[in-house]
């Protein structure tokens, strides 16, 4: 059982940030103040911070089926490269992951390409309440409240009252009124201005949509997670809807806003739209009083070529998984949040609504998967120099101060800002614990198994 310390550094634990040697032995913290003390490896840490791995509860990374945009391997690279240690991925590939069969065939790729820990959702569909039902050790479902490929758009009322009202998973769903969407669009039809995708996917298909998801909630008592809050609308129907539900925003809606689309186009084409820098604050506050609980990325690339076509061809969706940690970093140094909050939102957060065991804090018994950061580390944002496979960022030429420098698996260093990755390294399959109720339950953590 090798041992490794990290010596020295400025741990970021739940309630403080203070000098410390964490002592890391079989991949999990051992001790985290341990002081001077004997170990097979070490690792000086002075002027750094150490920090839990980022858990990015939701991504999109195309595998199966997909593979020219994103795939298992190249997309870990690149989480591994950003600080993100564990993963939960969509159930929107091809075939959809609508089945448990479907997860445990994505968990067997998973197994064998990523660098970095893994779990998948199961999709719903308008008829597949009772596989959802019997579904285990997933982290949860997925509901499309809004359009989506294939068949996983579920948008009538009596199927998601079965959903709701018949299953024990967590949940978490896409909400845009499909109705508004699709009159908005019908309005609109034949345009070709990229600005119109934040009128046609408005900010009232949002609140419509998101509305009917947590009344389905807060009256069949469920667990609901929103994913990609939008607006500032949004944020009062998530307050007044505790403790069933939680919420998460990503850094598209908290940094890009409707004025931006003359400068970058499609490659800020989202759904969600981006809204207005109204909305922008909004998010980043509601993150500061704890409205919005997480931070993910939604990262879903597509290539170059497709985001490139005239609007409307072009498809919605970024890639961000490797620099999210990196922007909210930035805005640490630059004071408008602390670094306890980011390992609180981006670490400890996701960790305790999926009840995922034994990760998102520095804390004894829990996993090693930790974080290198450097906060004076400067460094420009790049399309060539992305580990994504689609080799591009809607944040090209932006420089950001402070930056993961190393990523740990289970105390192995899986990447280094200057030696490269370690594609040794796999990740393995996260384990879920529901029963520990969700993040209103576990003000002290998810504790371990």
């Amino acid at each position: 059982m090798a041992r490794t310390l990290f010596r020295n550094a400025s741990v970021v634990f739940p309630d403080q940030i203070r000098i410390a040697s964490v002592l890391v032995e079989d991949g999990r913290i051992l001790d985290p103040d341990a002081g001077h003390v004997n170990a097979d490896e070490t690792v000086a840490c002075d002027g750094l911070h150490l920090m839990p791995g980022v858990i990015d509860d939701q991504v999109h990374f195309r595998e199966p089926g997909l593979e020219h945009k994103e795939d298992l391997a190249a997309a870990s690279r690149a989480c591994a490269a950003g600080g993100v240690t564990s993963f939960l991925e969509m159930p929107n590939t091809k075939p959809p992951a609508v089945t448990l069969e479907g997860v445990r065939a994505k968990e067997s790729l998973a197994a064998q390409k990523s660098l970095v820990n893994y779990g998948f959702y199961i999709g719903a569909t308008p008829d597949n309440a009772a596989e959802l039902a019997a579904a285990t050790d997933v982290p949860g479902i997925k509901i499309f409240i809004g359009s989506s490929t294939g068949n996983l758009l579920v948008d009538v009322q009596a199927a998601l009252e079965r959903i709701f009202a018949e299953t024990t998973l967590p949940i978490c769903a896409h909400c845009e009124d499909e109705t508004t969407v699709r009159a908005n669009a019908e309005r609109l039809q034949g345009t070709t201005d990229i600005a119109d995708h934040s009128r046609i996917r408005d900010r009232q298909a949002a609140v419509i949509s998101t509305r009917r998801a947590i009344d389905l909630a807060t009256r069949h008592q469920h667990r609901f997670h929103v994913l990609h809050v939008s607006t500032a609308d949004e944020l009062p129907l998530i307050r007044d809807a505790r403790p069933w539900v939680t919420a998460e925003v990503c850094p598209h809606h908290l940094f890009f806003n409707v004025d931006d689309y003359p400068r970058l186009g499609s490659r800020v084409q989202m759904n969600p739209s981006i809204k207005t820098a109204e909305d922008n604050a909004a998010l980043f506050d509601a993150l500061l009083d704890g409205t919005v609980q997480v931070i993910a990325t939604d990262h879903a690339p597509h290539t170059l070529e497709e985001k490139s076509q005239p609007y409307p061809a072009s498809p919605s969706g970024l890639p961000a998984v490797e620099n999210s940690l990196a922007l909210m970093l930035d805005q640490v140094t630059q004071d408008r949040c602390t670094l306890q909050q980011v390992a609180s939102w981006m670490c400890d957060a996701p960790a305790r609504v999926w009840g995922i065991v034994g990760k998102g804090r520095i804390q004894t018994g829990y996993d090693a998967d930790l974080v290198l950061v450097d906060l004076q580390r400067e460094k420009t944002i790049h399309d060539a120099e992305q580990w994504t496979k689609s080799k591009w960022s809607p944040w090209d030429g932006v420089t950001l101060r402070g930056w993961p420098v190393a990523t740990y698996l289970a105390g192995r260093k899986v990447f280094d800002a200057d030696q490269g990755m370690d594609e040794s390294v796999r990740g393995g399959k996260l384990k879920f614990d529901h029963s520990r109720g969700g993040f209103w339950n576990t003000p002290d953590g998810i504790g371990v198994g």
